[in-house]
């Protein structure tokens, strides 16, 4: 094989011209305004790192041949959850985060198990979770505390050790240091005056960096992650050689859905609040994210480092619209516009990887 198709059949190779693509774009676009200096990039990396966050979970599930179209729901389900265990039930914060997570991690696992064992295509199924979870969601908020917004947890949340890895900031010491010696800004006036107007790096940035690493160690450096590949590639093959491809489902499933918790609560403390229509669409702007990255519908092909890179265009692209004064709405255009594109491009690249016509 030549150098140049080994280079065009790599799964990250359109995420990466994608990435230069859109910061170039924008750069020309929104150099001149905030989108570049230091507060600008926090922006658009907390909301890249929402999407890498379910994007990793996502991308194993679909190099494992599946997908799960309830994971936005999952992510309203298991911040409400979370705050209602801990408001309405009062129980303490840590315990109900390790409830709200097994409980996502028991609802990943029984989607996984309805697919394996009935044969139905996990569209259906997750499909008729995605119905289930949102309505759980509402109907048990709305049970326990007569709304949909549960407030207050801001406040019970602010002096739990296990809370502070889901919300809050790291490195405030250092960037405190940087305001101080005039290396970043601070705010000039008020009650924040001589405060560095960034304060540190959200808690979401060190997940969505963790399940980054974690979900790229595991694809290529593990045995397990060959089974992904396997068991995405052709299930039937892979059972012959040994591979226990029930098993790899029902994990990635499981994988899938504590990432979507993971996110769901990380929201829950970061604004304080649990939301019944959190996480709306969230599933669909993932499976963006991996198509973007390299990963084929058909399974057994794609790339954690092209998910995430996905993830981030589709950071910049929102924030830049914000930053450029461009109708916000144009984001969904922009979703379709690249969906359409990248399974065009995979298609090929299918095509090459199997001689097909």
């Amino acid at each position: 094989m030549s150098k140049f198709r080994r280079a065009i059949i790599r799964p990250e190779l359109g995420a990466i011209c994608g990435t230069v693509a859109v910061f170039a774009f924008f750069f020309v676009l929104a150099g001149g305004t905030a989108m570049f200096t230091l507060e600008g990039a926090m922006s658009w990396s907390t909301v890249s790192a929402q999407f890498v966050v379910l994007a990793v979970g996502v991308c194993l599930l679909m190099i494992a041949g599946e997908f799960d179209l309830s994971l936005g729901s999952m992510v309203g389900f298991s911040g409400m959850i979370f705050a209602l265990l801990t408001i309405a039930l009062g129980l303490p914060v840590w315990l109900s985060i390790l409830l709200a997570l097994t409980l996502a991690c028991a609802l990943g696992a029984i989607n996984g198990i309805l697919v394996v064992r009935t044969g139905l295509p996990s569209f259906i199924v997750t499909l008729a979770f995605m119905f289930i979870l949102r309505g759980l969601t509402i109907w048990s908020a709305i049970s326990l505390t007569r709304q949909t917004v549960v407030s207050g947890m801001g406040e019970a949340a602010a002096n739990d050790p296990l809370a502070r890895l889901f919300g809050g900031k790291v490195l405030t010491g250092l960037f405190q240091w940087l305001a101080n010696h005039g290396v970043i800004a601070t705010f000039a006036r008020g009650a924040r005056a001589g405060q560095p107007v960034v304060e540190g790096i959200p808690m979401l940035i060190v997940w969505a960096i963790g399940l980054l690493i974690f979900g790229q160690w595991l694809l290529t450096r593990t045995k397990f992650g060959n089974w992904i590949f396997a068991t995405g590639g052709d299930p039937q093959a892979a059972r012959y050689i040994g591979v226990p491809v029930t098993r790899v489902k029902i994990i990635m499933f499981m994988f899938a859905s504590l990432c979507a918790a993971v996110l769901g609560i990380s929201q829950v403390v970061e604004f304080g609040s649990a939301a019944a229509d959190r996480g709306l669409m969230k599933e669909f702007e993932a499976i963006i994210c991996v198509v973007i990255g390299g990963a084929l519908l058909t399974g057994g092909y794609g790339s954690v480092i092209g998910a995430a890179l996905g993830a981030v265009i589709f950071g910049v692209v929102q924030q830049g619209l914000f930053f450029t004064n461009v109708e916000s709405s144009l984001f969904r255009v922009f979703l379709g516009s690249i969906l359409l594109g990248a399974v065009i491009a995979n298609t090929y690249i299918r095509r090459l990887i199997t001689g097909e016509r």
